[in-house]
């Protein structure tokens, strides 16, 4: 019952994705194909305005709902984060979908899409199989 917030906060970023076009896997294909500016001003001002929360945070020593004190660490850089990145970038534009707005496709009856998600958990699981022997 305690779960079921983020169950409602999904399903609203969900309604926002599909209204707003942002799973949309024409506009992914423009943006990859670099037809249109949308899904780029939709990522740039992400990125704005996720560099003004987290500056609200620290300033304001902000906390979380629950009262814990919400830290930041450094992440030492690995190339194995290109290639994860360069991976990641092939499917996305493959599939024209990443994590947020898999799930919303599904919601929206794009059952295909359920491929994309098995194959997402399928590569995780064989990336955690083989995490230990991977250059990090």
């Amino acid at each position: 019952m305690k779960n079921l917030k983020y169950l409602f906060v999904g399903m609203f970023f969900g309604i926002i994705f599909i209204k707003a076009e942002i799973a949309s896997w024409f506009r992914i294909q423009e943006m990859f194909q670099l037809q249109s500016f949308f899904m780029y001003g939709v990522i740039c001002t992400a990125i704005v305005v996720a560099t003004v929360s987290v500056w609200l945070i620290k300033k304001y020593n902000i906390k979380t709902i629950s009262g814990e004190t919400i830290t930041f660490e450094d992440k030492k850089f690995s190339k194995g984060q290109i290639y994860g990145g360069l991976i990641f970038g092939m499917g996305w534009a493959i599939t024209g979908a990443c994590p947020g707005p898999l799930f919303a496709q599904i919601g929206s009856g794009f059952v295909v899409v359920g491929i994309t998600l098995l194959s997402a958990i399928f590569g995780t699981w064989i990336y955690g199989y083989f995490q230990n022997k991977l250059p990090h």
